[in-house]
């Protein structure tokens, strides 16, 4: 199994609860997982990390191999797919106004096509809400195609990940 990672737990991670002054191990720990095949995330999320100006966007520029690229043909293919299904969405179901533009622009859609591609479990913050009219959710779209889903949490606990306190 493999595991795609969104923004949201990168920033969310380094914001707080495995800040990099204080839970290295962490960071540690999916550079690991990268190079064991196991976690990823994707140039556009890159991208993304890269346009602030903090210990992200140094860490994010010092690791590009855990960013996979979304330039192959299947790809390309999933992102019209869940392109047309938003456009459907958008207009069957009142949205916020930009909503779908906003979607569209993030990384997210680009994210959902990746893992469609690999068959992998997407790892983000956002929560299934059906009702949610404001924006477009990743678990919302996921459960359109199929693609699974985990929190933070669950991925370190489907890893087995362990944090230990040094001497």
């Amino acid at each position: 199994m493999t595991y795609l990672i969104d923004a949201n737990v990168l920033i969310e991670a380094k914001n707080k609860y495995y800040h990099m002054d204080f839970c290295p191990a962490f960071w540690e720990w999916l550079l690991r997982c990268s190079a064991g095949g196991k976690i990823f995330s994707i140039k556009n999320v890159y991208d993304e990390l890269i346009s602030g100006n903090d210990e992200l966007k140094d860490w994010a520029l010092q690791n590009q191999p855990l960013f996979l690229p979304v330039s192959e043909v299947e790809t390309q293919k999933n992102l019209a797919s869940i392109v047309q299904y938003v456009a459907q969405q958008q207009a069957q179901v009142p949205m916020s106004v930009g909503a779908m533009d906003e979607f569209l622009r993030g990384a997210d859609t680009w994210l959902i096509a990746k893992a469609m591609t690999m068959g992998s479990t997407i790892v983000t913050h956002e929560r299934l809400d059906v009702r949610c009219k404001k924006k477009f959710l990743i678990p919302n779209i996921c459960a359109q195609f199929n693609v699974p889903y985990i929190n933070t949490f669950d991925l370190l606990l489907a890893l087995n990940a362990s944090f230990i306190l040094a001497a």
